[in-house]
């Protein structure tokens, strides 16, 4: 069994949860063994496609007409495209549209929530939609004083500041506007935004909060997975304020990293994270402010522990199991005979060209 995993125009989303997704599935594949390759290969079993653009659609057209298996994974949906960049809410049927047709090219959908499943389940799509977690690499994100240290050295922050973080794209969708207006009113607490967007593709309105000049709102732009680890290391909140996800794979690299986390209450998180449960919850900012203060200051339990059950059920290992059953039944449906084909099938040695 070998997978094509499709990886064009992937540089262009390298710096986004798209192109984390990417490598979480590379990873995945290799814990478990599983032959891939990343160069264009039909000497392959399945294509598995992360993108919409015009190429990926092109491929898996190819790879249909010569009877291969196509695999879409549905990282987008027209809910998380509004709102995001200069006239998405415009375009946003157009866009429905679009990842309708995407979508409908793969023998399988797969997308990262049950939420974002019953999403796509009321569009026009007529192929078996299943949900997988993106999955989070838990020997990479791991507790590490030296991370601290590093992180408030390289912004100049006391051990004794209060550091609340966030990431993501400087976008309204991603609740960047609630972040600002907290740091406005919360002036004893340093605001951290890791992430970058083109100012020249947002609203004015988000470029004038992204330029604007408090002392305690920082916003130092695209940091690599290793400077963003010795963040969550060094930050004594999490704060995660989008309005709308299909999973947020920064969310469980902090649930990873067993640091407290406060998230807006919205329908995704309803399913598998509990308000004061793993987590903190809220609607409102004034809720905000009061949460905020509260976990930063240990006045409310904490759920870290409770947290890092969650990222644990969601490791690349257990990605890496899921994807070996999800592409045998894809490849041999519920016929059994499969196990009598021995190592055609089974985990072999990687064998990889990228």
């Amino acid at each position: 069994m070998k997978i094509w995993l499709y990886s064009g125009c992937m540089k262009l989303l390298s710096k986004s949860g798209i192109g984390k997704a990417f490598e979480h599935q590379k990873s995945a594949l290799e814990q478990k063994g599983i032959e891939y390759t990343t160069k264009f290969n039909m000497d392959c079993d399945i294509v598995q496609i992360n993108t919409i653009f015009p190429d990926s659609v092109l491929i898996a057209l190819v790879a249909k007409l010569m009877r291969k298996r196509v695999i879409y994974y549905a990282h987008s949906t027209m809910e998380d495209f509004k709102n995001s960049f200069k006239g998405s809410n415009m375009l946003a049927g157009i866009f429905k549209k679009w990842i309708e047709f995407c979508y409908n090219l793969g023998d399988l959908i797969i997308t990262p929530t049950e939420y974002s499943k019953q999403l796509l389940e009321e569009y026009a799509i007529s192929k078996e939609i299943i949900f997988l977690t993106n999955g989070i690499d838990l020997d990479f994100y791991q507790q590490d004083a030296k991370g601290k240290a590093a992180f408030r050295e390289k912004y100049h922050f006391s051990k004794d500041d209060k550091v609340i973080i966030s990431a993501g794209h400087y976008i309204e969708r991603k609740g960047i506007e609630d972040f600002a207006e907290l740091a406005a009113r919360m002036p004893e607490y340093q605001f951290v935004w890791f992430g970058y967007t083109n100012l020249n593709l947002v609203p004015d309105k988000i470029k004038n909060i992204v330029e604007m000049k408090l002392p305690n709102l920082h916003f130092p732009g695209y940091i690599t997975s290793e400077e963003l680890r010795e963040a969550y290391n060094g930050s004594d909140l999490f704060l995660f304020l989008t309005h709308e996800e299909t999973e947020g794979i920064v969310l469980l690299e902090a649930l990873a990293m067993k640091i407290p986390i406060l998230i807006r209450d919205i329908p995704i998180y309803k399913y598998w994270l509990a308000d004061r449960v793993q987590v903190y919850k809220g609607t409102e900012l004034s809720e905000f402010e009061s949460l905020i203060y509260q976990i930063v200051q240990g006045q409310v339990p904490s759920l870290t522990e409770e947290g890092y059950a969650v990222a644990k059920e969601r490791s690349i290992s257990n990605v890496g199991n899921t994807l070996f059953d999800i592409y045998v039944k894809l490849l041999y449906g519920d016929n059994l005979s499969y196990k009598r084909m021995g190592s055609r099938i089974k985990p072999s040695t990687i064998v990889r060209q990228d």
